[in-house]
């Protein structure tokens, strides 16, 4: 499965990483419960990861209200994503995904065949990935588009 990339209508594969708390994150725990915010994001404390991180949590309140839980993944150590959180008061679960296993998994491609990308994935209750958002200049967008499809997943959960 390494290097295929994931599409909108695959399940998402599951996975199991260390959260910044020591503890362990399971994609599968959430199933059923919440739709996840799934970001992959480069590095902690850099100017465009930091201004997405801090998005993602002046918005936490509006991705609870939709259902969803924010997990953000690079490949940075436990420790890092521990400072990273502190300093900017980060709400939501940060995955230390050293060696770049579940980013491979994913197949979240490389820019330039170095620098980790930046790409948000929208899984839905049932675990479908239901939109992929790429970009690794627009770190904001990532925010806003995930809102806008959780805004229409929670449309469609009504008319179920």
């Amino acid at each position: 499965m390494s290097g295929e990339a994931i599409k909108v209508g695959d399940k998402a594969p599951d996975f199991e990483l260390t959260r910044q708390d020591g503890g362990f994150f399971r994609l599968q725990d959430m199933r059923g419960e919440k739709n996840v915010v799934l970001y992959f994001y480069p590095k902690d404390s850099t100017t465009g990861c930091t201004k997405q991180a801090c998005e993602f949590r002046n918005q936490y309140e509006v991705f609870k209200e939709y259902g969803a839980e924010v997990v953000g993944i690079s490949s940075d150590s436990v420790e890092s994503h521990k400072r990273f959180e502190r300093v900017h008061h980060l709400p939501f679960v940060l995955l230390s995904d050293e060696g770049g296993r579940i980013r491979s998994m994913y197949g979240v491609p490389r820019r330039l065949g170095i620098l980790p990308g930046r790409v948000t994935y929208i899984i839905d209750k049932k675990g479908i990935v239901r939109y992929i958002f790429n970009s690794l200049s627009k770190p904001l967008e990532h925010v806003k588009t995930a809102i806008d499809v959780l805004v229409e997943l929670n449309k469609e959960y009504q008319h179920v």
